[in-house]
């Protein structure tokens, strides 16, 4: 069994913002490829999709909805439930300002570097040893423009949705296929 879990804040008055970009990767995801059948259940203070691979393996796909500095809380309930091995099975995606919008970074066992989402669940659930994709959002010349949590609260621009949708997260939906082994 895998987890992949998306980060972001829920509600339509986040719903495109770059803190949101775990959300909009998931969607982009569930959308296409055969995971369009996935059935929605909204349970460990999450929404949550369930797939079967064509291996036969249970995918499980998660939107924590205890807002993004909470997402640790439904984590924790979700990986002592199914009592996994985190390093191998856990992909958390997220929105990183220390890219450049676009870029996209896999990485294992490093810490939150001052993700707050992040943060609350390698606390929550006491390792931060699970894998996870980091998607660029930052396009500020320079962070005396706006502070950082102001800035991840903006809406992308619709340029920036275009190249997300067409550009962007085909690549993070690549790497999702070769975490879940496809």
């Amino acid at each position: 069994m895998k987890i992949i879990v998306g980060l972001g804040n829920p509600g339509e008055r986040y719903k495109n913002t770059r803190h949101n970009v775990g959300f909009l990767a998931l969607d982009f995801i569930l959308g296409f490829d055969g995971f369009m059948d996935a059935k929605p259940s909204h349970e460990f203070k999450s929404d949550i999709f369930s797939w079967i691979s064509e291996e036969g393996e249970k995918i499980i796909f998660v939107k924590p909805q205890t807002y993004m500095n909470d997402s640790g809380q439904a984590l924790k309930v979700i990986c002592n439930f199914y009592k996994m091995n985190l390093a191998a099975d856990l992909l958390v995606i997220h929105d990183e300002v220390d890219l450049p919008f676009g870029d996209i970074r896999t990485t294992s066992s490093s810490s939150s570097a001052g993700h707050n989402g992040v943060q609350s669940i390698i606390d929550n659930i006491g390792t931060q040893d699970f894998q996870r994709i980091r998607i660029g959002v930052e396009t500020r010349v320079s962070r005396d423009e706006m502070p950082t949590d102001a800035f991840v609260l903006q809406n992308f621009s619709d340029d920036e949705l275009k190249k997300l949708r067409e550009e962007i997260l085909p690549k993070v939906e690549l790497e999702i296929k070769k975490f879940i082994g496809q």
